[in-house]
């Protein structure tokens, strides 16, 4: 048997000595510790010592844009991969083009340039400070027996977010349920997709009772028991989800590593019984609730739901990831923000500003009226969804520099795309940004509420009026009218499904309920941008448009479901410790 220091796990389960690149926040994740190398007495010799071995575990969590920590898609984002973005950078590394556009990932080219790669990726170094600080904290002096508790449950929470990561990307993996020690002998067989999730939910349900429902201002960040009950939650959800939960196999070779293999509608309604737990929680204790406009306007509605998604504490994440402090942190993501851009399918789901839908057949030849923008009084008065604006740079919007958006052909800084820009964590201005600390709201309340409407719907016959009421609460937010009643079973999932793509553009939401839903229809759709010209150079106040189809993806052509999960490189196959290919790869 050879050594687990040869196998994947080296990749992403760093060694003891490796404590000394714990780096987090300076606000609650503390210094970075001495680079001499610690051994476990010194890690464990005090509850700041501790909590260091703790924070390296939080600061290895997945991020959803690019940082210098985490670089997949080659500093691209997922939702690359998806309906609502196309990729135009066409280097090297950019994993969209290179990897899935021309269809060339395999499990001899899978690599950082992928969306997930099995042995490159810091899940395993989660795990690993995680179990390290689960086995060794009954050793430190100055935790109190509550404290001590607390820290175990964050730690546990930590990893079933991690292997939640790994279940969407890859299904059942091997399970590790302990520090691995270097000298350990290589035998790590795979669990299956149903193993894999009751084991989530196992570590959830253990650390759900010893967590805090809400952390207090200097503690913010850390796992709570309201973001373990919606974790727990959203692993229900997606093992109940059609591609997985289903007697029609996902894949011609799909096996007990990737789905259950059968429906079973008990599954749905676990899911339900787990958001059900964790409304009734938020209703009984308060403290997190959807953040509102401060003055009913469009610009006040658009603040509101910025306010959701990036800015820390506040009362509607749930959890919070951090991979630095400054605004900085995002500058791989904001410099390289003209490469990739929003496609017109995306725009075009955004509902006019009163909530009635923006039409299929809307003429972009001969508008019979602006589409983003009104020109009113010497103002630029918008006219859709404020959601659109804080997701996309449109023609006619400020961005960035404070400067018209270059989303036009005639602007001096035009580059060609799809017409759009992608706005979310890039932002209007630069003194948006400037001295806010940043983070990756990896789950928010809003979330909750449409995927708990999902469920209803799916656990039973049909939305009931809570459904409705939740999706309509998040709606009323940004200003925007109910939905239509009387709606059945899969004409609410469509609006479902098209309200997190609205609400959660960009938060990493699509990809995976385009994947759970088996949305083949939504992989190989032609998908199109907007071509743009200005009355003016540099103030344009009213466009003339042209619809354009943009480049084809070889899936539109070529489709395969095996697309759903990532292949597992070959080299670790051939290893022989336990792993096997996922189906199709």
């Amino acid at each position: 048997m050879k050594n687990i220091s040869k196998i994947i796990f080296c990749a992403g389960l760093l060694m003891l000595m490796s404590c000394s690149q714990i780096s987090l926040d300076k606000d609650f994740l503390g210094d970075r510790p001495e680079s001499s190398g610690a051994d476990i007495t010194k890690m464990f010799s005090s509850a700041s010592e501790a909590d260091k071995v703790l924070n390296e575990a939080y600061r290895n969590l997945p991020y959803g844009i690019p940082t210098s920590l985490d670089n997949k898609l080659g500093g691209n984002i997922l939702e690359s991969l998806t309906d609502l973005c196309q990729s135009f950078r066409d280097n090297i590394s950019d994993g969209p083009m290179k990897l899935y556009y021309n269809g060339s990932l395999s499990a001899s080219t899978v690599n950082t340039s992928a969306a997930y790669c099995f042995t490159s990726e810091t899940d395993w170094t989660s795990i690993r400070y995680a179990w390290l600080f689960i086995e060794n904290v009954s050793n430190v002096p100055d935790y109190s027996e509550e404290e001590k508790s607390r820290r175990i449950a964050e730690a546990k929470t930590i990893i079933a977010l991690s292997y939640f990561d790994m279940l969407r990307y890859i299904g059942g993996v091997p399970w590790l349920d302990h520090a691995v020690d270097v000298n350990e002998t290589m035998n790590f067989p795979r669990s299956t997709f149903a193993e894999t999730v009751d084991n989530i939910v196992a570590l959830l349900d253990e650390a759900i009772p010893a967590l805090r429902w809400k952390e207090d201002a200097i503690n913010e960040g850390r796992m709570t028991k309201a973001g373990a009950m919606g974790l727990k939650f959203k692993v229900l959800q997606w093992a109940a989800s059609p591609t997985f939960n289903s007697e029609v196999p996902w894949h011609e070779s799909a096996d007990e590593y990737t789905c259950y293999g059968n429906f079973d509608a008990a599954r749905w309604s676990k899911a339900l019984a787990a958001a059900q737990d964790f409304f009734t929680e938020l209703s009984n204790r308060g403290e997190y609730s959807l953040i509102q406009a401060e003055e009913q306007t469009h610009q006040g509605r658009r603040l509101a739901y910025r306010k959701a998604y990036y800015d820390r504490g506040g009362s509607e994440v749930l959890i919070s990831i951090r991979h630095g402090y400054g605004p900085e942190t995002h500058n791989i993501f904001v410099n390289q923000r003209h490469y990739t851009g929003p496609t017109l399918n995306y725009v075009d789901m955004f509902p006019w500003a009163d909530g009635s839908d923006f039409p299929e057949d809307f003429n972009w030849t001969s508008p019979s009226r602006q589409p983003f923008f009104e020109y009113t009084d010497g103002q630029m008065v918008p006219t859709r969804d404020p959601r659109l604006y804080e997701n996309v740079a449109c023609p006619g919007e400020s961005y960035c520099d404070g400067t018209t958006a270059p989303v036009y052909m005639n602007h001096s800084s035009y580059k060609d795309g799809s017409g759009f820009l992608i706005m979310k964590y890039v932002l209007q201005q630069n003194s948006d940004r400037s001295g806010k600390p940043v983070h990756w709201s990896y789950l928010r309340l809003a979330e909750l509420m449409l995927d708990y409407a999902e469920v209803i719907n799916e656990a039973g016959n049909g939305p009931d009026q809570t459904a409705y009421g939740l999706i309509n609460d998040v709606r009323a937010r940004v200003g925007l009218s109910a939905i239509p009643a009387g709606l059945d079973k899969t004409q609410f999932r469509e609006i479902v499904l098209r309200e997190k793509a609205l609400e959660l553009g960009f938060e990493q939401s699509r990809w995976f309920d385009l994947v759970r839903h088996d949305r083949q229809n939504d992989f190989t759709k032609t998908l199109y941008g907007l071509r743009s010209k200005g009355n003016d150079l540099t103030r344009p106040t009213a466009f003339t448009f042209e619809k354009v189809e943009l480049s084809r993806r070889y899936w539109q052509d070529n489709w395969d479901t095996k697309w759903y999960l990532s292949p597992v490189p070959q080299d670790e196959i051939n290893k022989k410790y336990g792993m096997t290919q996922n189906p199709g790869w």
